[in-house]
């Protein structure tokens, strides 16, 4: 799926604000806004641009720790990883989750309101599962999310 110069303006300009109005990003373009529609239309509909959040201040919800859970598997069939995978993502304080390769198999972003909640998180939502082997545990210091993607997918014809 090749995108052109101007998908990619559109995708850098509602990653820099996903609350741009159409008139806004049509003029940020160079296109009519009835053509800026439809392009950010057909983005949507190929799967390129799933959705558009809120940033949030993870410290105004009461989230006073974050973690990576990085978790080995005793055994690695899909049944198990499916099985893991889909218990971790149910968790609330689960905010992302990574199925990887390497020692661990995932890494699992946590937001928890302190290290007494992360113990206990680690001890019943991890520990219990007859799937895990072992988990390591890092702590968070910062955070600094990037809210852009690279954009490969830019021909290079269209890019010159």
């Amino acid at each position: 799926m090749m995108m052109d110069r101007i998908d990619d303006a559109i995708l850098d300009a509602l990653q820099n604000n996903g609350r741009i109005s159409n008139k806004e990003l049509a003029a940020a373009v160079g296109l009519a806004p009835s053509s800026c529609f439809e392009r950010v239309r057909r983005l949507q509909e190929r799967g390129v641009l799933r959705g558009f959040r809120a940033d949030v201040e993870p410290e105004s919800l009461g989230v006073g720790l974050q973690a990576f859970v990085s978790v080995r598997l005793a055994q690695h069939s899909r049944d198990l990883v499916a099985s893991f995978r889909d218990h971790v993502v149910s968790l609330p304080e689960v905010v992302g989750v990574y199925h990887v390769a390497g020692q661990e198999d995932f890494v699992v972003h946590v937001a928890v309101r302190d290290a007494a909640h992360l113990r206990n998180l680690t001890l019943d939502a991890f520990t219990t599962r007859a799937e895990v082997a072992r988990l390591n545990t890092a702590l968070v210091y910062e955070h600094i999310p990037k809210s852009r993607w690279p954009n490969y997918a830019v021909s290079e014809e269209s890019s010159v």
